[in-house]
């Protein structure tokens, strides 16, 4: 007979697992904190997560450091590819909004740069997970990962809101969040979680097996 307190009870398995998010919650925040590694930390945030999603996993502490140990370098660098991309949209912007142009070019102009915006962040959404799923060459992984936000429009759309909604709705009702707290708790994990189950879906098409 299974109680509350059973170890394969709902209950039990639902807060064995927000454990298992609150660790590695701690572990993605304090390996981001040089912000040089925020990359490869991204990399270990996402293996875990799909590892977690797969029931492929050790433990957490084992599966995320492991992953950002193998991770390091590849992920740091997409890092910087990155942010990168983010400056080159960022900057395309500002020449716009300051070039002497009529109001047709303008628009036009900003049209081009919300359409290379698009591209980049759902690149973006596919980089960090596909580097934390696959072993290909560095080109590969960026060349993939734009390839698969192309095909997958609403696993990335899906993926966007998730990761998107909870910072929004932080910065203008911080007390949602408790302030941070819940940040600190599970915020970073709890989204990367939800994220990895729908990319699995994706990825379960090109080899992963759960």
């Amino acid at each position: 007979m299974i109680t509350i307190f059973s170890e394969n009870s709902p209950a039990m398995r639902f807060l064995s697992k927000l454990a298992d998010l609150m660790v590695l919650n701690l572990l993605f925040v304090a390996t981001s904190l040089p912000l040089i590694t925020l990359g490869a930390s991204l990399t270990a945030l996402n293996a875990t997560a799909i590892s977690l999603v797969t029931g492929r996993y050790d433990s957490i502490p084992r599966t995320y450091l492991g992953a950002f140990r193998s991770n390091f370098r590849r992920g740091t660098l997409l890092g910087l590819v990155a942010l990168g991309l983010i400056a080159v949209v960022a900057a395309w912007y500002v020449v716009i909004d300051r070039a002497d142009v009529d109001a047709l070019l303008r628009l036009l102009l900003f049209a081009a740069v919300l359409l290379l915006a698009y591209r980049v962040i759902g690149t973006l959404i596919f980089l960090f997970p596909y580097q934390a799923t696959f072993s290909d060459s560095f080109g590969r992984v960026i060349n993939n990962a734009r390839r698969m936000s192309a095909r997958h429009p609403v696993a990335a759309f899906t993926v966007l809101v998730v990761t998107v909604l909870p910072i929004v709705v932080g910065v203008y009702y911080p007390q949602v969040f408790v302030w941070g707290i819940v940040w600190l708790a599970f915020g970073f994990s709890g989204i990367a979680f939800v994220n990895a189950i729908v990319l699995v879906n994706v990825f379960k098409k090109y080899g992963l097996e759960a």
